[in-house]
């Protein structure tokens, strides 16, 4: 039977990544051209509000959108493909030298924000900066999704636990290839130690884990078997899994089959029923220097019960919760026009959309509070607040200016960020709000452009 090879993996790439766009981004793009209305404008990525228990967002994804900024390409095989959709020779002509000039500013990774924050603004002409709508939503909301739910597992361990390992095990409830290699850089950003998958360690260099599993039991005629061929193969390196037919039995049978071949394991992984009173007994039988490793249904509401039902562990292991977010599977980012060029100057602009409104014109974000956060204020670019500027220049006419860190730094600005952070906005339920004040400048401007705007309506 004949495949397509490309089916199931690989079908995005620098080559046809400017396909990854919604129809009305290019149908836009094509009626610019046509009228000649290209002028400059400014897009501004944020989040209207937060879903339940956030209290902050993690900024992600940041190098993925620039890297796919620079190397957006329509090569033949997209054209035609676009020329059989009906497009015009013109505007395929147009598209086959796309290029973008434009400037890009953003928070670099690793940044808490909060409504209505800039994660990132472009200023280009409006055919470019409209192009990577869809694009720019799909990586940095995604990416700082997952950040965000790791550092919120991150943040119970290291107030309420004892800063245990956590790695994670989440590639294959991922929806897709690319976002469980994604998902698990995010992840890393947000704070876990590693992750199970291989991709992601070759591409990003993050470490990586892994035990064993139930299949590795059953498949040979005891679980004392099992554990004496792994430990053979591993040595001092090896994990056992303990609960594929009793948890207590097989943490008394691990113990024993090290004891044994005299090989000191590094430990044991539980994976089911009630795990910190599980966790309690496995504690009890083990020797003192083999770790206890806890997985399944692990997230941030579970360390916490975990934790105050005081089970002991070593380490977790998230998996689902982590790479879907399983209790908030968006957080729901905007794209927005902020300004547009008229008659050679930047002129602010909002929606009034019920819900929707917009605060107009390309904007700074300033923080204030050393030791610890106290607020932020969102202000014009051209105002004087004080505190420190968050966003930075990436991209100035089509070239990157920015030099991207490494991911550990990124991880460890994600720890600074949380501890500096208040510890009622990191509340794992119920997070209080984190001030945001609106400058006096953003605020007058947001006024006059209303009320110009409902003044040419007739409002």
């Amino acid at each position: 039977m004949g495949t397509n090879a490309t089916v199931g993996f690989g079908y995005l790439s620098p080559d046809n990544i400017g396909l990854f766009t919604d129809r009305y981004e290019l149908t836009m793009l094509r009626g610019y051209r046509d009228t000649g209305h290209t002028p400059r404008a400014t897009f501004s990525l944020f989040y209207r509000s937060l879903p339940e228990n956030r209290g902050y967002v993690i900024a992600a994804g940041l190098e993925q959108a620039i890297a796919y900024l620079q190397d957006l390409t329509f090569d033949d095989r997209q054209l035609t493909y676009l020329r059989e959709e009906g497009f015009p020779e013109d505007f395929l002509e147009y598209l086959a030298d796309f290029e973008f000039t434009g400037d890009v500013r953003a928070v670099p990774e690793g940044t808490a924000v909060f409504p209505n924050e800039p994660l990132l603004e472009v200023t280009a002409p409006i055919d470019q900066a409209q192009l990577f709508e869809t694009l720019f939503l799909n990586q940095i909301g995604f990416q700082s999704l997952i950040a965000t739910k790791a550092a919120r597992m991150r943040d119970v361990v290291r107030r309420e636990g004892d800063d245990q390992q956590l790695v994670d095990f989440g590639s294959r409830r991922a929806h897709g290839t690319d976002a469980g290699v994604k998902a698990a850089r995010a992840a890393y950003v947000g704070g876990v130690d590693g992750t199970s998958n291989e991709a992601a360690g070759a591409l990003f260099g993050i470490p990586v884990y892994g035990t064993m599993a139930h299949s590795w039991i059953q498949s040979f005629p005891s679980e004392r078997a099992a554990f004496e061929a792994f430990t053979e193969v591993y040595g001092e390196e090896t994990v056992l899994l303990i609960d594929t037919y009793d948890t207590v039995a097989g943490a008394k049978t691990a113990r024993d089959v090290c004891q044994e071949l005299d090989i000191d394991v590094r430990g044991v992984r539980l994976d089911s029923g009630d795990l910190a009173a599980l966790s309690q007994e496995v504690r009890e039988i083990l020797p003192a220097d083999m770790d206890v490793f806890v997985s399944s249904g692990v997230d941030e509401y579970f360390l916490q019960e975990f934790f105050d039902d005081a089970g002991v562990a070593d380490g977790f292991g998230p998996g689902t919760s982590l790479t879907t977010s399983k209790d908030a599977p968006t957080l729901n980012p905007v794209y927005k026009l902020v300004a547009v060029e008229e008659k050679g100057t930047m002129q602010p602009s909002m929606k009034l959309s019920k819900g929707k409104v917009t605060y107009p014109g390309a904007k700074r974000v300033h923080r204030f509070g050393d030791e610890t956060f106290h607020r932020d204020v969102l202000a014009r670019t051209d105002e004087d607040i004080g505190g420190r500027e968050l966003l930075v220049e990436v991209v100035t006419d089509g070239e990157v200016v920015y030099d991207f860190p490494a991911l550990d730094e990124i991880r460890e600005e994600t720890m600074s960020t949380l501890e500096r952070l208040p510890p009622e906005v990191r509340a794992v339920e119920n997070p209080a709000a984190y001030p945001v004040d609106v400058s006096d400048g953003l605020t007058t401007t947001a006024e006059r452009v209303q009320s110009e705007l409902r003044r040419e309506m007739g409002l």
